[in-house]
């Protein structure tokens, strides 16, 4: 034990790190052999420029539940158990691999089918992902909270490993295989969380009416303009420079590697973000953390434009690393913020808030880049999305000076305060 973190010498943080990283795994599985499977089907008798618009709609579909779901996930993450809304949302993961592999095992191939799939894990993360934000900060004390965000990342990152290449590899075999793994590693996480021992709501006095409560949290990230410029950040460059959404089409069409390639791909990111995860986990990051997001965004932006010009697997998975680990970088500064400067009272509605801007950059990102490169092909697509990464990184150390002089995690901020 002594040689593990400090967080994970805590049942109960362990609890929840195997718990998230079996989630991840299984989640990412099970939606890397979706991208495919879309993909697959749509490409057979529509060609590729349709088939990436196909492909994109995979995002939305599981964006629009997240969008319209997270001001009451946030609130219900703020007066429920959260331990019961983890674990309702990891059962409805459970059911949709199921279903899923049952669809898979009897042959089907019906987009709608896996686009109401889609949809219904935009709901399960809606609810989960408010949900254990909130939690963690309430299974370990205040001073190694940074530590323990990054371990959380490294449970994420791991599972973006593993997940896409286990779901390649295992849809290589079968195509029900990845979904009955899925299945399984749902059960693990779910088990996990019925381990994790009943924490205490916090008090917030009289309470107010649920939507005033819901709009509090959107009301709290506008007035704090640290924490709004850390999450804008993110949604806008991500939301351009998302090259994951265009995978399947670079593993098919433009470098040639199949699904197994495709796993690489995916894996690519999420090893350098774990490796950066893992350095952070031990030597928190301490000075200049606004300027260093805001150089790692605009890494993240540079090598997704190098990765969209690249004909060379060893190039791609070069720059995918290096933008995984850029990105792990601004996630670490910016969930370190929201969490250490969010009283905990507002942790579950300031999370969903977060969690409809990181939705925003990850799954309509990913629509945006179907669309885009339905319409101008996905080389094009992904380069300029890489430039305007760049750019807004630009724009934005100048609308949020705050940004620039957020020096550590330590600054005595008031976490209610408009200024930073």
């Amino acid at each position: 034990m002594a040689i593990l973190p400090e967080p994970l010498r805590i049942p109960a943080f362990r609890h929840y790190f195997v718990a998230r990283l079996a989630g991840t795994i299984g989640q990412l599985a099970m939606v890397i052999v979706i991208g495919w499977q879309v993909y697959d089907i749509a490409r057979a008798s529509m060609g590729i420029e349709a088939a990436a618009l196909r492909l994109g709609l995979v995002g939305l579909v599981q964006f629009l539940p997240l969008f319209l779901l997270s001001l009451v996930a946030g609130w219900t993450a703020d007066r429920v158990d959260r331990r019961w809304i983890a674990r309702a949302a990891i059962a409805l993961d459970l059911a949709c691999a199921a279903a899923l592999a049952v669809h898979a095992g009897a042959g089907g191939k019906s987009l709608e089918f896996l686009y109401v799939i889609a949809a219904l894990l935009g709901v399960a993360r809606a609810f989960a992902g408010p949900a254990l934000s909130a939690l963690a900060p309430n299974l370990v004390p205040r001073e190694i909270l940074p530590r323990a965000i990054a371990l959380s990342s490294i449970a994420w990152q791991v599972g973006t490993i593993v997940g896409p290449a286990l779901g390649g590899y295992a849809y290589a075999v079968g195509a029900a295989l990845p979904y009955w793994i899925s299945t399984g590693l749902f059960g693990l996480s779910l088990a996990m969380l019925f381990a994790l021992p009943r924490i205490a709501m916090p008090d917030e006095g009289e309470r107010s009416h649920p939507w005033t409560m819901m709009v509090e949290g959107l009301k709290y990230v506008r007035a704090n303009r640290l924490v709004l410029g850390a999450i804008s950040l993110d949604l806008f460059a991500v939301l351009l420079g998302g090259a994951t959404a265009m995978l399947p089409v670079y593993a098919r069409d433009i470098l040639h590697a199949g699904p197994e390639g495709l796993g690489h791909l995916r894996a690519a990111p999420a090893a350098g973000a774990t490796l950066t995860a893992m350095w952070f986990a031990f030597r928190p990051l301490k000075t200049n953390v606004g300027v260093k997001m805001l150089v790692a965004v605009a890494v993240f932006g540079v090598a997704t434009v190098v990765f969209g010009l690249s004909r060379s697997m060893p190039l791609s998975l070069a720059m995918l690393a290096l933008l995984g680990a850029a990105d792990m970088l601004s996630v670490y500064v910016r969930q370190s913020l929201i969490q250490l400067y969010t009283p905990d009272a507002m942790r579950g509605r300031v999370s969903a808030v977060s969690m409809v801007f990181i939705s925003a950059s990850n799954e309509l990102g990913e629509a945006e880049s179907g669309f885009l490169a339905a319409a101008v092909g996905p080389v094009v697509a992904v380069v300029g999305g890489g430039i305007g990464a760049v750019l807004v990184v630009l724009l934005w150390a100048r609308i949020f000076p705050e940004l620039r002089r957020a020096r550590s995690f330590e600054l005595p901020v008031n976490a209610n305060s408009t200024s930073g």
